[in-house]
């Protein structure tokens, strides 16, 4: 190939492009020339840009507010000449950052692996075949079909336009799409300007093209500026940010209680060295220093626990924004339904048949009334079935294992495999009838056209929504192939007649051509064509996304139903999923026609109770979508399509469809269903609200040793006591609890009943007045059983290292029987069953493994302050924590006995 003129393919004309690289506009390249060019090339992918250094990413886990506390506290007790002290708080800093370290960096792997995972696809010409192959797949040379909704995979040379605009915001910043054409530039043509270039990673708005390869990877024009994006910080999330908030003011209320705290004690006449250690304790024990890492991993497991449900999460807020979803607007065709659609009945000639197979397999039978019909002797049926063949996008296949597969648009296959269970082929009739020209499917017009040309003849067929097409037919073709005036209406009774048994409704019709005419535009099909008839689909619901609508609604969630399809079509599906809005099983809908003639306060009023919309604009997504908004709803919006980006950009969670929806409608979601199936949304929700209550347990866990250590060492200066327990021994604590006991609350399993709480409110703070109280009562607890324990040990004239010991055991004991009531905020342990969390099993395990080597190991006593205590004395210890179980679970009954009386109380008494 000569590229000597590398980046200026926009100067020369299209058939010198061509003969550059060595390729054919009609065939592309063949199979083994591209193999070998994906072996010269390398794969058409960006390079990996580069992310933080592990060094700065590493510093990074210093840059809290609560590890500053901590190394200052180191220092003081370097100033302080206590080496040991000094050397087990830094210690802890270091070994939490490098945990926290090691998880960021497990999550931002973990995200990215998933994000490589929504691959993007293109189609090409391989010898003379239209296929569908990986862009990353792509090579100089190959000729690229483009239409509306794609992302362009590789920077292309334009050879054949119809309309084409391009959205090149992501490469030149300009927010019109740019009408493309495919004559040559000037070669001083700057970027923004070149009309007949496409580059890669722009998106297509409108039209279709082809274009043939000309650079691909990193020596595409976004390959040139790939190192200078600036990536955002993926783990900064609401959750976080209210944690840090969080942080911030338990940073003041540390400082301001280690101010007092040091104050009094040298008012009371205590060392002010003594003071300086206590203050370092206080600080310390109120420091939740595994807080950062459990936020990590929780959520970095609930990431992948999506991914495993079929749920790639775009954008880590969704993952807490999911639990408190309220409304489910959900696309119909291959959302809530299994996206195999199904010709079953034809009008045509004044006849209604039914067609009997299924699925994608061309096989079955047309009757009229119970009796069996030819399809070719019957000139009407047969032309229609013809019209929804040659108007037509979609490849039927079947592969080696003998399954029949589809290429393109769902409705468009059924038109295909309808057509082949009549004898009609595309093959034989490409030759007989080729295509000359196409006008593409648009939302806005609601209809497709192409242009065929035969021996002496051209004959325009067309297909869409049937008051598109019926607005542009004046006559009918009869059942012996005669035309007569269209009756008035009688294709829209037949339609409603159709759509009334749930089957999707297209018309088609044609209109004889010029025969010298090679070009159609949208002006040449708006009046004077004949109506041919209609064809009615089913694409039945998915048995799991029926199952997954009821779940939805017992967990307060609302699902609507939001398409393009005609109204009654809707309802009936609607009825099959379970949408009914009445007692009696009834369904209302409300037409984009309806919806545009409300005021945004009436709709406000309105969507809220409307289960179904049919026949809706773009904009009137978008409308919806806000209307359910202003009312406090939070919105997860479905869609496949390029008009469904604006609404899937608007809504609070934005769901696009992995299999069939366009690059457009991705680019603008937060998360991506890599099966297309409602029931997935279902299942992230789940997910979504397991993963925050268990950043609730966690923390509901974590609090009330930090407040007991902190109440431990006020008591001690206020009564003037020494310190019950250590600076190095409340970190020994807190570290060693967190990460084996703590962080295992980010395995719990999703809770019984989970989907059967009412959505949470995204306001509500992390913790309510219930757990505030329980908190308090644990860290009460603790603080009496600890301090309790420490003097009893005193007054029996032992040591105070075998008193700081029992306490320390307190602490943690007390903590590793709390673990299992926090397992459920809401019930008993014995409930939920204790073998559900292996991994908590096996941390609570390894913690009492340590803490008897805390106890009785030499080099921990030296290191800690230890000291081997008796037999006896582990009783009061286990009790302190039996105690706190069994008070934890007595307030959760008594919560429980409450909650229960009150629904109760709430109940209408029986008139007698």
């Amino acid at each position: 190939m000569k590229t000597n003129l590398e980046h200026q393919w926009h100067h020369l004309a299209a058939e010198e492009i061509v003969n550059r690289f060595e390729t054919s506009a009609e065939r592309g390249l063949d199979g083994a020339e591209a193999e070998r060019r994906q072996q010269e090339f390398g794969p058409n992918a960006l390079a990996a840009p580069k992310g933080k250094s592990a060094l700065l990413l590493f510093a990074q886990q210093f840059n809290q507010p609560l590890v500053y506390i901590l190394l200052v506290a180191t220092l003081v007790t370097l100033f302080l000449r206590e080496w040991v002290d000094a050397g087990v708080i830094f210690g802890v800093v270091l070994v939490n950052a490098l945990i926290g370290f090691i998880q960021e960096s497990k999550a931002v792997k973990a995200i990215e692996s998933l994000s490589r995972t929504m691959t993007t696809t293109a189609t090409v010409l391989r010898s003379g075949v239209r296929r569908q192959v990986p862009a990353a797949e792509l090579v100089p040379g190959d000729i690229v079909l483009l239409q509306s909704g794609d992302k362009v995979p590789a920077d292309l040379r334009l050879l054949t336009v119809k309309e084409l605009q391009v959205d090149e915001s992501a490469l030149t910043g300009e927010s019109v799409p740019v009408q493309k054409n495919k004559e040559p530039q000037p070669l001083n043509t700057v970027l923004a300007d070149r009309l007949n270039m496409t580059y890669s990673s722009t998106l297509v708005t409108y039209g279709i093209a082809t274009g043939v390869v000309v650079a691909t990877g990193q020596g595409t024009e976004i390959g040139r500026i790939n190192e200078l994006i600036a990536s955002a910080d993926i783990l900064a999330t609401p959750l976080t940010k209210k944690i840090a908030r969080f942080s911030g003011l338990l940073l003041y209320i540390i400082l301001g209680l280690a101010a007092a705290t040091f104050v009094v004690g040298v008012m009371r006449g205590e060392s002010w060295i003594d003071m300086f250690m206590a203050v370092v304790a206080l600080s310390v024990g109120a420091i939740p220093e595994g807080l950062p890492a459990a936020v990590t991993i929780t959520l970095a497991i609930g990431v992948s626990k999506m991914a495993k449900r079929n749920a790639i999460i775009r954008k880590l807020p969704a993952v807490e924004t999911l639990g408190s979803t309220t409304v489910i607007c959900s696309d119909k065709t291959g959302t809530l339904t299994q996206n195999q659609m199904t010709v079953q009945e034809v009008y045509a000639g004044g006849d209604l048949f039914a067609v009997s197979g299924g699925g994608y397999e061309p096989e079955g039978e047309f009757s009229r009334e119970g009796e069996r019909v030819e399809a070719a002797g019957n000139p009407a049926l047969r032309e229609c079935l013809l019209a929804g063949l040659l108007c037509n996008d979609a490849v039927l296949t079947q592969g080696e294992d003998g399954e029949w597969r589809v290429e393109g648009d769902p409705t468009e296959a059924a038109l295909v495999v309808a057509a082949g269970k009549a004898g009609l082929e595309r093959a034989g009739l490409a030759v007989a009838a080729p295509r000359l020209d196409v006008i593409p499917f648009e939302s806005r017009y609601q209809f497709m056209a192409t242009l065929h040309g035969g021996k002496g003849s051209r004959m325009v067929y067309i297909k869409g929504s049937v008051e598109s097409i019926l607005a542009r037919c004046g006559d009918v073709l009869t059942r012996d192939g005669t035309i007569e005036p269209l009756p008035r209406d009688v294709g829209h009774r037949m339609a409603e007649r159709i759509a009334a048994k749930g089957l999707r409704v297209l018309a088609f019709g044609r209109m004889a051509w010029p025969a010298s005419a090679e070009v159609l535009g949208h002006e040449d099909v708006t009046v004077g064509l004949t109506f041919l008839g209609l064809q009615g689909m089913i694409d039945p619901p998915r048995p799991e996304a029926v199952a997954a609508v009821q779940v939805c609604r017992q967990a307060g969630i609302r699902v609507k139903m939001i398409t393009g399809d005609h109204a009654v079509t809707a309802m009936a599906i609607a009825r099959q999923i379970g949408l009914a809005d009445g007692s009696e099983g009834e369904v209302s809908a409300m037409s984009g026609q309806e919806l545009s003639e409300l005021s945004d306060e009436a709709l406000i009023e309105t969507a809220g109770q409307t289960p179904v919309f049919a026949r809706v604009a773009p904009e009137q997504k978008l409308r919806l979508v806000q209307a359910l908004q202003a009312t406090g709803h939070i919105v997860a919006m479905t869609g496949d399509g390029v008009n469904d980006a604006p609404a899937l950009r608007q809504a609070n969670i934005g769901v696009a469809m992995g299999i069939t929806g366009t690059e457009v409608a991705k680019e603008a979601s937060d998360m991506v269903l890599t099966d297309d199936n409602f029931s997935s949304i279902a299942a992230a929700v789940e997910e979504g609200r397991g993963v925050y209550d268990n950043l609730v347990k966690f923390i509901t866990w974590t609090l009330p040793t930090n407040l007991g250590e902190g109440l431990v060492i006020l008591a001690a200066v206020f009564t003037g006591t020494q310190l019950p327990i250590l600076p190095v021994q409340i970190l020994w604590i807190n570290m060693t609890t967190a990460v084996l006991l703590g962080l295992m609350l980010a395995f719990e399993p999703k809770e019984p009943g989970l989907m059967e709480r009412p959505p949470r409110d995204p306001d509500e703070s992390l913790l309510t007045g219930k757990l505030v109280a329980r908190i308090c009562l644990v860290g009460f607890l603790l603080l009496v059983g600890a301090f309790g324990l420490f003097e009893w040990v005193l007054r029996q004239g032992r040591e105070i290292e075998e008193a700081r010991t029992c306490a320390v055991n307190m602490f943690v004991f007390g903590e590793l029987f709390y673990l299992f009531n926090c397992r459920s905020l809401r019930y008993s342990p014995f409930r939920l069953g204790f073998a559900d969390n292996r991994p908590l099993l096996f941390g609570a395990g390894t913690m009492i493994g340590l803490q008897l080597l805390f106890t009785y190991l030499p080099v921990m006593q030296t290191a800690f302050g230890s000291r081997a205590i008796g037999a006896v004395d582990w009783l009061p210890i286990l009790a302190g924590g039996l105690v706190i179980s069994v008070a934890v679970e007595a307030e959760k009954a008594f919560r429980r006995s409450r909650s229960a009386s009150s629904r109760q109380q709430a109940r209408p008494r029986s008139r007698v």
